[in-house]
């Protein structure tokens, strides 16, 4: 089996695994990256997503070759508790998450918006995160700051 090689949050790597394995099962077993999780298994719930080339996409229904020279960035490249992205920041700020168990899918979906979209209205906002499931009733708080972000990212 062929090395598969990529850049995961802006390091160039290669890994020498079954191609075909989910690319979430590659991120925690094999480089215990933990900001993605399993949820539904099958692309549905938005708790596995990573960015890829831009993109927000779930981890868990993607096979390891499909990333092959791509960009992979997970919660890990996105900030750090030292140097804080401002998606993060505003989430705080905002009281945005409860359990926390959807919130790095969300962070993830949220980044690749304000990647694209810098200014996203309400109505956007609502759209990227259209498909991340969460119970825990914070969707306003989330909404606000992911607003909260995109203007103190538009002030960097």
């Amino acid at each position: 089996m062929p090395a598969v090689r990529f850049r995961l949050n802006g390091v160039a790597i290669s890994i020498d695994a079954d191609s075909d394995r989910p690319l979430l099962d590659i991120l925690r077993n094999e480089f215990g990256l933990i900001g993605p999780h399993f949820g539904c298994g099958a692309g549905e719930c938005g708790s596995c997503n990573v960015v890829i080339d831009g993109r927000a996409a779930s981890s868990c229904d993607i096979p390891l070759w499909s990333v092959a020279d791509k960009d992979v960035t997970t919660l890990e490249g996105l900030g750090s508790a030292e140097r804080p992205h401002p998606l993060q920041r505003a989430f705080i700020a905002e009281q945005a998450m409860q359990c926390g168990y959807c919130i790095p899918g969300i962070l993830m979906s949220a980044a690749a918006l304000l990647q694209r979209n810098p200014s996203p209205s309400v109505a956007e906002v609502k759209q990227a995160l259209d498909g991340n499931l969460c119970r825990c009733g914070a969707h306003n708080r989330i909404v606000r700051a992911v607003l909260r972000a995109a203007g103190a990212m538009a002030t960097i």
